[in-house]
């Protein structure tokens, strides 16, 4: 199992690397580029083109202000592709989210919060989760050590008013 993950500039590093982080750390292969919709739109036409033959199950296009990225992605393959929108430019994140969410019919882009690098990671999770039954059982892992974590912190700090 491999994710692909795009981003537009080599400055969405910071944020993308907590994606794959997620990744990782559930035993998924994660493969990193910087590739630009606007400045290198060959090189995603020919990476994604080839994304299925390559292996990869999901891709993640991580873009910022116009944000057109994930959707180029999802023009040019039928895999999941998650949009990540990232912070910048005058509107701080929103011109990004609403870039990636008002895909046209028949384009479809799952879009997490802008910045929200673990989400997408763990959405990608969530998708490989259907058909890896060792993804699923480390997802369930996870989710009953968030409970867990939140119920000691509940018994720990807590307080009857």
């Amino acid at each position: 199992m491999k994710v692909a993950i795009l981003m537009g500039s080599h400055s969405d590093l910071e944020i993308v690397s907590k994606t794959e982080a997620i990744l990782t750390q559930f035993g998924i292969a994660v493969e990193m580029h910087i590739l630009s919709a606007h400045r290198t739109p060959e090189e995603v036409k020919a990476f994604v083109s080839r994304a299925e033959e390559n292996g990869f199950e999901v891709v993640i296009g991580a873009a910022g202000k116009a944000a057109h990225l994930p959707g180029v992605i999802a023009s040019y393959t039928t895999l999941p592709v998650i949009g990540l929108p990232l912070k910048g430019g005058i509107m701080d994140g929103l011109d990004a989210l609403l870039a990636v969410v008002q895909m046209p019919a028949g384009i479809p882009v799952a879009t997490v919060a802008v910045n929200g690098a673990e989400n997408a990671g763990l959405l990608a999770v969530h998708i490989l989760s259907i058909k890896y039954p060792e993804i699923n059982q480390k997802l369930k892992a996870y989710r009953e050590q968030m409970r867990t974590d939140v119920l000691d912190k509940d018994h720990t700090y807590g307080r009857v008013l």
